[in-house]
């Protein structure tokens, strides 16, 4: 057996993508080994010539290329049947999936208006041209002017969390009493919060912020595997 997956590299050997780290809790809660290969935005071709589009991550299975987070989750969970559940049941794998597509269309967004202009920087020097170039298209704005009203965005930010926080008040994970893939794929949104913006975007002392510390402990701290925000960012502001 052999797994391989790529997946985004940022400055200093960081690992800024949510997409990523869903992916990396999924194998831990499998037990399952895997080797990584880093990939930068400028690795498109590479990425191209294996999956047929451009995004990461990726998992190549025995030649088997599976590409999307939540295609990879599933693939994971099929696979390695014998191993810990990462949905519970039928059921709860609909459930998940309904918690990957609120994270994406809800959280994300309201997200991208706190951190953008200070997550650039984690990217690595050479994609952060490109990343502001597609990004800010789709924002139709610059990240500074996205994010200028941080008090804003954070209270939008707060106001989507308000149901995550309501649930967490009355159990330890989204999935029960132990974590599941929906825990993974909400986490690893603060998860690139946490690596990508020198500030707090949740409330300390809140349901959400001892949730996110349990998340942080779990597979011997995973989530500190690498690097936060650069202590110092390149002068220019501009790539």
């Amino acid at each position: 057996m052999s797994l391989i997956l790529y997946e985004r590299v940022g400055h200093e050997g960081r690992r800024p993508s949510p997409f990523s780290w869903r992916v990396r809790y999924a194998l831990r809660h499998k037990n399952v080994d895997v080797d990584y290969i880093p990939t930068r935005f400028a690795d498109v071709e590479t990425i191209q010539r294996l999956s047929g589009q451009h995004m990461v991550p990726i998992l190549v299975d025995d030649g088997r290329v599976i590409h999307d987070s939540w295609c990879i989750a599933v693939h994971l969970e099929d696979r390695f049947a014998d191993r810990p559940a990462l949905f519970g049941n039928g059921a709860a794998r609909n459930m998940a999936r309904f918690i990957n597509v609120w994270t994406d269309t809800v959280l994300a967004p309201a997200l991208r208006r706190v951190i953008y202009a200070d997550f650039v920087w984690c990217l690595d020097a050479g994609d952060r041209a490109y990343f502001r170039q597609t990004r800010e298209r789709d924002l139709g704005m610059t990240f500074e002017e996205a994010c200028a009203d941080h008090a804003t965005g954070l209270a939008n930010f707060h106001q989507a969390l308000a149901p995550l926080e309501r649930l967490l008040g009355e159990q330890d994970f989204i999935g029960g009493n132990e974590p599941t893939y929906a825990d993974y794929v909400v986490f690893s949104v603060l998860q690139w919060a946490r690596l990508g913006c020198p500030r707090e975007v949740v409330v300390l002392g809140s349901a959400v912020h001892a949730w996110r510390e349990r998340m942080i402990g779990l597979f011997d701290r995973l989530a500190d595997m690498f690097p936060g925000y650069p202590a110092e960012r390149e002068q220019t502001p501009r790539c």
